[in-house]
């Protein structure tokens, strides 16, 4: 099988790569086609709402600036941390990428627009139909504040893999440089953090800022360990291999039930 799990190995790179398929493509363009008319579409029906309450409306954007470094946190950590890429749809589409990015991080730079872009879109779709559901009427019913913060969300969260693509090209220059210097959107040397294996930190793509907050409250060990003691699946066990997974996951994990933890965990 293409890109097959080895226990205590990581997958090839090759065979990751060659996951991208035509049907993969296929559900990409269709991804952005779909998303780039919801996005115009909400723009035109909030506009002149926006126009007269601008400063909800900008509320908003910033706001949800913060949302998606920590959505993109969220969906980074998941799709490291559990699941296979031969899982159907989501595997090729959503899993494949990021463990080919593991073990080749410089593939995203020799990404186009649709393979680095297309699957943000494809998740971004259901909170765009929410947005909609939510936007304001001249009957006085929806909510400018809450339809414009998840329309500002979808937007950035398509922007965080351009981030991301930025931090990781060998020499940025211009304003990307700039915008990366000054923190205000993904520095490649923050971002290098979590290409320190075990890859288990500094999962928030966008900016980064919510990386600290998560840091220092240990929130994605905690809902790890809340996973496996549920489900007693192995977390990363897919980019590590066995054995390093269980070493990582008795190390980071709360103390009194790392080792119980560890010794009871599921191996397909």
């Amino acid at each position: 099988m293409s890109g097959a799990h080895r226990a205590d190995g990581p997958r090839d790179a090759a065979a990751l790569a060659r996951g991208y398929t035509p049907a993969v493509r296929r559900l990409e363009l269709a991804s952005i086609a779909a998303y780039s008319i919801l996005v115009v579409w909400l723009w035109v029906e909030l506009w002149p709402f926006a126009w007269a309450s601008p400063w909800w409306a900008l509320t908003a954007v910033l706001l949800a600036y913060l949302g998606a470094d920590f959505t993109s946190g969220l969906v980074h950590w998941g799709a490291d941390t559990w699941g296979s890429p031969e899982l159907p749809v989501l595997g090729a589409a959503l899993l494949r990428p990021f463990r080919e990015h593991h073990v080749d991080p410089l593939a995203i730079t020799r990404h186009d627009f649709v393979e680095t872009n297309g699957n943000n879109c494809l998740i971004s779709l259901p909170t765009l139909g929410i947005a909609f559901w939510l936007a304001p009427d001249r009957e006085g019913g929806g909510s400018l504040f809450l339809s414009a913060f998840l329309l500002a969300l979808v937007v950035w969260v398509l922007m965080t893999n351009q981030f991301h693509k930025w931090a990781h090209l060998p020499r940025p220059t211009g304003a990307v440089a700039l915008l990366q210097k000054l923190h205000l959107i993904l520095p490649p040397a923050h971002h290098a953090l979590h290409h320190t294996r075990p890859y288990n930190s500094h999962y928030c793509i966008t900016v980064g800022w919510v990386n600290w907050p998560l840091g220092w409250t240990r929130f994605f060990p905690v809902l790890e360990w809340c996973i496996t003691a549920c489900t007693r699946a192995l977390p990363r066990r897919d980019d590590l291999g066995d054995s390093e997974a269980v070493e990582v996951m008795t190390s980071t994990q709360p103390a009194p039930a790392a080792h119980s933890s560890a010794m009871t965990v599921r191996r397909p």
